[in-house]
């Protein structure tokens, strides 16, 4: 397949230093190409998956991916795309954060494929043996300061400061690109559009080292995602979206792609999705002639709940959503019912029978007791789904799920959840 062509057809390229020799290249070799991931957390969040799908689909081509960890420059900290320097971690914090990242990475990409299987390199392995003098004779004198204050992550951070530490962190990146052309072949290095001064530096010290200005060797760049509303993406009310299901569940992430914008779920579909080009057209047209039904959206959040979490986990995803949408949660389990009520109001009490008059005003489901009363009459109270107007009703242990939870929903949406200890 022509993988500058799908790529180029999915909006997925922003720059690349030589498109007709990178088409070349890629047509008579198979070829290895990497993307760095600095482990600044213990887990990666979705905007990451851009570029470990873009990974993928050139394994997919038949080509060979590196995913390497920066277990050494994220002690150091990249500057780009940023206006402040990072907090730097302790160095067996980072390597924390790497092995799991690098278990997460594992899950996407196919690193038992006997032809072109992925591997994943640490650049702690050779940066953390390099000494001070060792970086300023073989590194650091390829390089003049005018060439490094003329990058973009360099030059727009001037006005705000930046530290020697971050302002070598070009230099160590190009050190990483040199080691994988030596070691591995690697001849590709790919990353988001905030890295192609990096990428480029990296070229020209592999050029430079070598006295080789034909070494071939290449950098592509895919472009900055952004949201037709103006926010940005990869960020909810409650914060990050993470591909670890601890920190955001399943039901979570499923959740984020099927409330996709109209106006981005094609755009995302190609960016982020392995539908052909048919699939996504007829996608498309759902959407233009019927948006309401969100066929689209659920497309997306099931190829990336699956691709991130499992089968299973979507599974439970669509059905928690299902659940949640109907009203019918007396089927959902303890570990459902945590994912699905995560953020819903939460009132905790001793495992006891309790008039439900007083555990709507106790909850602060309703205001007071009179307003619990006309909730109740009005047919509002729903307790695990089931419509109560007893305003003499008690709940018992019959109305917790699991022994452990009642789910109180007020009116169509509003849901609370009593957890019995």
């Amino acid at each position: 397949m022509d993988i500058l062509q799908d790529l180029k057809d999915r909006g997925l390229i922003q720059q690349t230093t030589d498109d007709e020799g990178l088409r070349k290249h890629l047509a008579e070799n198979q070829v290895t190409l990497y993307c760095g991931f600095d482990p600044t957390a213990d887990s990666l969040h979705i905007g990451h998956l851009m570029p470990i799908t873009m990974l993928k689909r050139f394994q997919l081509a038949g080509h060979r991916p590196i995913a390497l960890i920066g277990g050494g420059t994220g002690m150091i900290g990249d500057p780009s795309g940023r206006t402040s320097e990072r907090s730097l971690n302790e160095e067996n914090v980072v390597h924390g954060f790497s092995d799991s990242i690098r278990k997460q990475i594992a899950g996407i990409l196919d690193f038992d494929n006997s032809n072109n299987a992925a591997i994943a390199r640490n650049n702690h392995d050779w940066l953390a043996n390099l000494t001070f003098i060792e970086f300023l004779r073989d590194v650091g004198k390829h390089f003049t300061v005018n060439y490094m204050l003329a990058k973009d992550a360099v030059a727009s951070r001037i006005e705000h400061g930046i530290s020697y530490t971050e302002f070598s962190y070009m230099l160590l990146q190009s050190y990483d690109f040199m080691k994988l052309y030596e070691e591995e072949n690697c001849s590709l290095q790919i990353g988001g559009s905030d890295q192609w001064g990096n990428i480029t530096a990296g070229m020209e010290f592999i050029r430079r080292t070598r006295e080789d200005e034909e070494a071939k060797v290449f950098g592509l760049t895919v472009p900055l995602i952004t949201k037709a509303d103006g926010t940005k993406f990869g960020k909810t009310a409650g914060g990050a979206v993470w591909l670890d299901a601890e920190k955001t569940s399943p039901y979570e992430f499923y959740q984020f792609w099927y409330n996709t914008d109209d106006r981005d779920v094609i755009k995302f579909i190609n960016y982020f999705t392995f539908l052909n080009q048919d699939e996504i057209s007829e996608l498309q047209t759902a959407v233009d002639e019927n948006p309401g039904a969100r066929e689209a959206q659920k497309r997306l959040a099931e190829e990336m709940t699956k691709m991130v979490h499992g089968e299973a986990s979507l599974d439970q995803a669509i059905k928690i959503s299902a659940a949640l949408f109907s009203g019918d949660v007396k089927q959902l389990t303890k570990e459902e019912i945590e994912q699905g009520f995560k953020d819903v109001p939460t009132y905790e009490l001793e495992k006891q029978d309790v008039n439900l008059v007083d555990l709507l005003v106790d909850a602060k489901i309703s205001s007071s007791k009179r307003q619990a009363r006309e909730d109740i009459t009005n047919g509002a109270i729903y307790i695990n789904g089931d419509r109560n107007q007893d305003v003499q009703y008690v709940v018992s242990a019959e109305d917790r799920l699991e022994d452990t939870f009642t789910i109180i929903r007020r009116g169509r949406r509003k849901y609370f959840l009593v957890y019995f200890k």
